[in-house]
């Protein structure tokens, strides 16, 4: 475990006066594309061969059927499984995802919390877990119907590629669908084993095995099984995982199955978060109470899904394709929290250990027809979730004498929570003329959501709500030239609050809030794709305009409600850039600017006892306050280069960078701006026909700067700050055999 050291101190939180850096986004960006402007334009058959497979990438997210990347109508980003593989120990996706214009995805560095992840300011509001954001692995959600998601048991080891759909297409996928970020595993094409090890700072172990391998009469089998020990550079945030994944597929003539079976098993230390005092004082330090209540978080998921494709030859006329997907899981977690006894003393509290048991499961049916300018797909989805959820003391006495902290104590809670939907929806593609496309698709339904309260002791919060939505979305792209396409696109969206922020009421009395409506949104998006021999450049203008922004009410003592704050605007760019410069040189860059601000003011509680009515332990909002959790801008770069003593040998250097992160509402505090440096190396060799190796060795933060890497939004006790690490290196080797 990586100590303390006093003389690295962590200067980027700042203050409300002090003032974020835009250079560090903006100069040197400039600077580069000069200096590669200098260099001469590729002119080799690799670097042809590379612009190719840009030319041709295909997704499939947000259209009836697969797609050139510049085919469709939205912004969507495409990161291949060499990029995934070089970024890092594929633990998680904050490794890759810089590279992908409008997407923050910020590593907590503290396993016991899920990423922060944002796509144009939608989700950036969450405290722990994925809000506001659809996503899918192998076409399993792994967003639950309420709308919190998790992305931990992402197998980016066997991925072939992570899709990332952002604006107006998104809200296609339903409720709390603000971008979409979906994985893709790797499909069997031959007989394959590979083991990988990896090694790094902050007692970094982790071993995988993979296979595949083709059966005979249609059978393909494949599978990946890692496991994680990390110790972390904080004191208490050491971490185990074992992920396990197996795929099973079966092909006939027109039909194709596929079985999916994951399962994950991770425990957690949870450091915290600090205080602005602490994380200037020693960025490596652990909050007290962490230690104190020994905080940590176990999970235990495991989850089947299966999906049949049939194609129709001509005989059945313009149906073309049918599929059905079903699946269904468990997830436990176990979490213990710093929550003080005489906290939890309050009569309407839930106690310090939250412990629930989830069963969920889901079914989506869909059928494709095919005319010679028009494509059609129609279906409907049907999900649901089911919550066991407990709460228990975390410590055995009394409160005011308590014999042990950070264990198992008196039941405080004890209810069945449940949520589901059903939907809704169909997608048509014209093809108007031959340079001109449009698409057009809606997608309605309603999500529940009830409490059965079986603790009734200290009220019965049980209650029962319903929302109802119709998302329309509408795009057109124009092929300007072979080189040139331009689109447009607009929709309306929607998200409903989920069964966390349901559960406790402004005003501290029982039952649901039963006054928190859901948030919709009103999104535009303008476009424009070039593709040449070796230069790809994406380009985005939006505005998105929401009503009824879902925001924090009231925060303490672990106990967070919401309500509605009114009108939020958000606009800005998007740009996106790979450009082989020269044979053996590439280089590709990301850049955001986002404009994410309240339109209405709002009060908020500022400590307790509140309600919002008074005038203690309130706070006024003012409208042009920028949304918690959002930056004004982010930018990614990467150079990448033959080495000159091989040609099976890579150099990589990468620059990340974003601008000052508000960590509330009232913009009282910001975590600082900051911009830093990676190195990689990679080399393949070639063992024997049949068998090959692959190192990738990295730096990360090269310059040792000790920044904020991520925040806890809207913290009641002001421990908003979640340190990154300072310098930190890995080693991992891959041997792969084809049998």
């Amino acid at each position: 475990m990586i100590r303390s050291r006093a003389s690295r101190r962590c200067p980027t939180p700042s203050s409300p006066a002090s003032h974020s850096r835009p250079h560090a986004l903006l100069a040197l960006s400039p600077l580069a594309l000069a200096l590669l402007a200098a260099l001469p334009a590729p002119a080799s058959a690799q670097a042809a061969a590379s612009s190719q497979a840009e030319l041709d990438a295909v997704v499939v997210t947000g259209s009836t059927r697969e797609r050139r990347l510049q085919d469709v109508p939205y912004a969507i980003t495409a990161v291949g499984e060499a990029a995934l593989r070089d970024s890092g120990p594929m633990i998680n996706l904050s490794e890759s995802m810089a590279r992908v214009p409008g997407l923050v995805v910020a590593n907590r560095n503290n396993y016991a919390q899920d990423l922060q992840i944002s796509s144009r300011g939608f989700g950036a509001r969450a405290g722990f877990g994925v809000r506001g954001l659809r996503l899918y692995a192998d076409g399993i959600p792994a967003t639950m119907p309420d709308g919190q998601g998790q992305v931990a048991h992402f197998d980016l080891a066997g991925a072939e590629r992570v899709e990332v759909l952002r604006g107006p297409f998104s809200a296609l996928y339903g409720n709390a669908s603000g971008g979409v970020i979906a994985l893709f595993s790797k499909p069997v094409r031959e007989r394959q084993f590979e083991v990988g090890l990896d090694a790094g700072s902050a007692g970094l172990r982790q071993a995988r095995v993979g296979f595949a391998a083709p059966l005979g009469e249609g059978l393909d089998l494949s599978g990946n099984v890692s496991d994680l020990s990390i110790d972390g550079f904080r004191p208490h945030s050491g971490a185990d995982r074992r992920l396990a994944n197996l795929r099973l597929g079966w092909q006939d003539g027109a039909d194709r199955v596929t079985v999916a079976l994951s399962d994950q098993v991770q425990s957690a230390d949870d450091p915290l978060g600090l205080t602005r005092a602490q994380v200037e004082a020693d960025p490596d330090q652990t909050a007290a109470v962490a230690l104190q209540y020994d905080t940590r978080k176990s999970i235990r998921q495991t989850q089947l899904g299966t999906a049949w494709t049939h194609r129709f030859d001509g005989s059945a006329g313009a149906l073309k394709q049918t599929r059905v997907a079903a699946y269904a899981g468990t997830r436990a977690v176990t979490q213990y929290q710093a929550i003080a006894p005489a906290t939890q003393a309050a009569a309407r509290h839930g106690g310090g250990l939250v412990d629930f048991d989830r069963g969920y499961d889901g079914l989506d049916a869909r059928a494709q027809w095919q005319w010679q300018a028009l494509d059609l797909t129609a279906g409907a989805s049907l999900e649901r979730q089911k919550d066991a959820r407990r709460g228990y003391n975390n410590y055995t006495g009394t409160a005011a004498a308590p014999t042990a902290l950070g264990v198992q104590g008196t039941l405080r809670r004890d209810e069945t929570d449940r949520a589901d939907t059903r939907e809704a929806y169909a997608q048509a593609e014209w093809t108007l003329a031959p340079d001109w496309l449009a698409s057009l698709g809606v997608r309605g339904g309603r999500v529940r959501m009830d409490v059965d309260d079986h603790y009734l002791s200290n009220g019965d919060d049980s209650g029962e709500l319903a929302y109802h939505y119709v998302n329309p979305v509408a795009g057109l792209r124009w092929r300007a030239s072979e080189a040139w396409t331009l689109h447009a696109a607009v929709a309306r969206g929607h998200e409903s609050p989920t069964l966390g922020e349901l559960a406790y009421r402004p005003d501290g009395g029982a039952g649901f809030n039963t006054d928190l409506k859901a948030q919709s949104s009103r999104q535009i998006e303008l476009g424009a794709k070039w593709r040449v021999p070796g230069l790809t450049l994406d380009a985005t203008l939006f505005r998105i305009d929401t009503d009824d922004e879902i925001g924090v009410a009231t925060n303490s003592g672990g106990r967070s409600s919401f309500r509605n704050v009114g009108r939020t605007q958000r606009w800005g760019a998007e740009l996106g850039s790979r450009w082989n410069v020269r044979p053996g040189l590439r280089a590709q860059m990301a850049l955001t600017v986002l404009h994410a601000r309240y339109a209405d003011g709002f009060v908020t509680c500022t400590g307790v006892p509140c309600t919002l009515t008074a005038t203690t332990n309130t706070a006024t909002v003012p409208a042009g306050n920028r949304i918690a959790g959002t930056q004004p801008a982010s930018a990614f770069a990467e150079l990448a280069w033959i080495a000159p003593w091989s040609a099976d040998g890579e150099l990589g250097l990468e620059w990340r960078a974003q601008g000052r992160t508000a960590v509330n509402d009232l913009n009282s505090d910001f975590a600082g701006g900051h911009a830093l440096f990676n190195l990689r190396y990679s080399h393949r060799w070639t063992v024997d026909a049949d068998g090959t190796l692959e190192l990738l060795a990295r730096i990360d933060n090269v310059a040792d700067r000790r920044v904020v890497g991520s925040v806890i939004v809207n913290d009641a006790n002001g421990r908003y700050f979640e340190p990154a690490a300072g310098r930190t290196g890995l080693v991992s080797l891959r041997y792969q055999r084809r049998f």
